[in-house]
């Protein structure tokens, strides 16, 4: 740990309660390296992230680089800090929806972290379509297709499986929509505890957000920051960027601190779980420390809530499947899922 950075109490670090009566840390450290980092550099991270106070990890078996965490994981647990203190969380990823793979696919992201259980499962995307690491825009599996709800639904009775089998605390979703949780909610005997979305000030999925609350269902936020890391395959032209705008560089002059340390406040005290992601320790710190300093008042919520340009920045262009209009159709932009 750089000797200029004070620790964080991890107790001092805000939680929100889940439908289970499970406490989850109320920011998380992400683990997607967009392709620009190594392996090493995100499990090295980790490790420092833990030392100045992280307890929430948010991994996936896509990003690479779960063996190497798994590595900083066991060193975290070695130095003191009990597994029970830790939230981590990993994700089914796409090309193992089939029944026979998913609880194969959560065995084998355990082995790579070095864990018995994870305290979160995440089903990555509602369809199996794939790409590999690396891909372009104008990547697409030839075998994409749809949401198929029918299809879905199976892959979730395996998840649910890993619940009674206790590899996995709690299981949810990610990359979802209002019309597909609704129909997962009529079929699941084990409800999703959580969904991973993305949510920033410039993104804020006002409906989204209060459906999943009203429902019980975490929100957890990615790009929390606008993702100024994030794929060249997902920077368009026309995105906008959260902490180049006027409202967020006025509040962050006002409090004296980098625009990106307001856009992770607001998410903290809006009610969504933030998972922002750096491998700097400056970074990584200042948005620990966001969560447990004093707030942003109501009246800079409200001119933050003014400045949502619902602008997508994780488009998800390589999911296609032949014959979809373009990416909108990914999202149900109409409240209906699109087939």
């Amino acid at each position: 740990m750089s000797a200029e950075l004070e620790r964080i109490d991890p107790a001092s670090i805000p939680y929100r309660t889940l439908y289970t009566g499970a406490k989850i840390p109320a920011i998380g450290f992400g683990t997607f390296g967009s392709d620009r980092f190594t392996a090493t550099e995100i499990a090295e991270a980790v490790f420092g992230a833990a030392e100045i106070g992280y307890r929430h990890f948010d991994c996936a078996a896509v990003y690479g680089n779960e063996k190497e965490i798994g590595v900083s994981l066991q060193k975290i647990m070695s130095s003191g800090v009990q597994r029970e203190e830790l939230w981590v969380t990993s994700k089914l990823w796409n090309n193992k929806h089939a029944e026979e793979d998913v609880i194969p696919a959560c065995r084998q992201t355990l082995q790579d972290l070095k864990l018995e259980y994870l305290d979160l499962y995440l089903v990555h995307w509602p369809f199996p379509n794939h790409h590999g690491p690396g891909a372009d825009v104008n990547s697409r599996d030839p075998l994409a297709v749809p949401y198929i709800h029918e299809n879905y639904i199976k892959t979730w009775r395996q998840m649910e499986k890993l619940v009674e089998l206790g590899l996995a605390r709690h299981i949810g979703t990610s990359n979802m929509t209002i019309p597909k949780i609704k129909l997962l909610l009529r079929d699941a005997k084990i409800k999703p505890a959580a969904n991973e979305m993305e949510l920033h000030p410039h993104f804020q999925q006002p409906d989204f957000f209060k459906f999943c609350i009203d429902n019980q269902i975490a929100p957890i936020g990615f790009a929390p920051i606008g993702s100024p890391t994030r794929p060249d395959r997902d920077r368009m032209p026309d995105d906008t960027v959260d902490i180049e705008d006027p409202v967020i560089i006025k509040i962050a002059n006002k409090l004296n601190v980098h625009p990106a340390v307001i856009c992770v406040k607001w998410a903290v005290q809006r009610g969504q779980i933030p998972i922002p992601f750096s491998v700097h320790a400056a970074k990584y710190w200042s948005n620990l420390k966001a969560a447990t300093t004093e707030p942003l008042t109501e009246e800079e919520m409200r001119e933050i809530a003014c400045i949502d340009k619902n602008n997508r920045l994780i488009k998800g262009q390589v999911f296609l499947w032949q014959g979809a209009k373009d990416w909108q159709d990914l999202w149900d932009q109409d409240g209906e899922i699109t087939s």
